[in-house]
């Protein structure tokens, strides 16, 4: 297989500074190159649609919710690591659209719910499987056994870097 950037980073660093171990680099780092490369085509069709990343994630997460596609505010934010107020944001801006609703809570009249409409439920569900044939094409260079291999090894490096590396601080 042919030499990519990382390959030639990590050689300069072993030369430079030979006592350094690059492993590191040469999964984080082609990991930061693969995301940095797909997430512009994604976002796109997110924009597309007049979405953008944390909008389509609300949408998304009501969504996987399943019927009647409705949540607290406050199971939202937890679920999102947003702040209340970066999710008020975002709902403000989707209720503009009418991509939600937010009706009064059924067993607390003071507090509310946040509800997908017909017409975000029929939009999320488009940029969804859009974004999946993106992915699915970027992907089309490993077979499936090796795309189950790659994201089985991910999972395990996920779950290792979680337990050892504290969550950095919302915003």
């Amino acid at each position: 297989m042919e030499m990519d950037d990382v390959d030639r980073f990590r050689q300069s660093w072993a030369r430079e500074l030979p006592d350094v171990d690059t492993r590191g680099m040469a999964i984080l780092g082609r990991a930061l190159r693969i995301v940095g490369r797909a997430r512009p085509e994604i976002l796109s069709i997110m924009e597309k649609h007049g979405l953008d990343g944390g909008t389509f994630d609300v949408l998304a997460t009501l969504r996987r919710a399943g019927p009647p596609y409705t949540m607290r505010p406050t199971e939202m934010y937890r679920s999102l690591m947003v702040t209340s107020g970066g999710l008020t944001a975002r709902l403000n801006r989707l209720e503009a659209v009418g991509l939600i609703e937010r009706p009064p809570a059924p067993d607390d009249g003071r507090s509310l719910l946040v509800q997908l409409t017909p017409r975000g439920r029929d939009l999320v569900e488009t940029v969804f499987g859009q974004d999946m044939e993106i992915e699915a094409r970027m992907l089309a260079g490993l077979s499936e056994d090796e795309q189950e291999a790659l994201a089985a090894l991910l999972r395990k490096l996920g779950a290792t870097m979680f337990e050892t590396i504290p969550a950095a601080p919302s915003r």
